[in-house]
């Protein structure tokens, strides 16, 4: 079942096209990466399907709601981890995922145990009744991480969700985004780490210039190389620069 689609979207910022005809889909049980260099509009793009912004034409669709015109049902039912997110510097861990419980419309014993069990999860149980402002960059990560899955949602947009996060953290949080999507979820994760995408996700689809220009399933390897290959293929037909190879990291 299709749980996001996107549809010949486009959307710039004056002169600066961020979004080319965007074109792709999601299904259930799938965690599929969103993979491009820095400035390939993958950001816009998820501002988009968040409801955020309202493209400049083309149709979006999570979960058979169009995001722009009912963004408050769309995030209802959708987890957001966006990049370098931080909680409220005034608020504890415990206080934003009660403050995230409310706004939410969710029965407080809920959040209760789902804070109790994130904390357990990524470790940050002895920072519960810290405040934010204390707290380094990674266990902050850490709560934006639980923030986005506190309320169980069906599908979930990550921008980037491995920064900040110390080796064996990140393992973790691998593995449980593959359980999570091996659960009849969808687990949507926008990166330009391709050691990210080649680690976790089923489908990668390389964005480039503001639109997807090539796809392919992970699941059972590539015909055409390794995933490095494809995307320097692709982005060096499309003219790109600067790409942020170097960062790569081994899964």
């Amino acid at each position: 079942m299709t749980v996001i689609r996107v549809d010949d979207v486009y959307k710039s910022y004056g002169t600066v096209q961020a979004v080319d005809g965007m074109d792709f889909a999601v299904e259930r049980g799938e965690l599929f990466g969103f993979l491009g260099p820095n400035g390939a509009g993958k950001t816009t793009t998820i501002r988009a399907l968040t409801g955020q912004i309202r493209p400049d034409s083309g149709t979006i669709s999570v979960l058979g709601t169009d995001p722009t015109d009912d963004p408050l049902e769309t995030r209802s039912r959708v987890g957001i981890l966006p990049e370098q997110g931080s909680p409220p510097s005034f608020l504890t861990p415990r206080e934003y995922l009660e403050f995230v419980g409310i706004v939410r419309d969710l029965d407080p014993e809920f959040v209760a145990e789902r804070t109790e069990l994130w904390a357990d999860r990524l470790g940050f149980r002895n920072k519960l009744e810290t405040l934010h402002t204390d707290l380094s960059r990674g266990q902050q990560q850490k709560v934006m991480i639980a923030q986005a899955f506190v309320h169980e949602p069906e599908v979930v947009l990550i921008d980037e969700p491995l920064a900040n996060l110390d080796p064996l953290v990140q393992e973790q949080v691998k593995r449980f985004l593959l359980e999570y999507a091996a659960d009849d979820n969808a687990v949507f994760v926008s990166t330009h780490n391709i050691g990210v995408a080649e680690s976790i996700c089923s489908r990668v689809g390389i964005v480039v210039d503001g639109e997807i220009v090539a796809e392919r399933p992970l699941e059972e390897g590539l015909e055409d190389g390794s995933l490095l290959d494809v995307f320097l293929e692709h982005v060096d037909e499309a003219g790109a620069r600067d790409l942020p190879v170097a960062d790569r990291v081994q899964s």
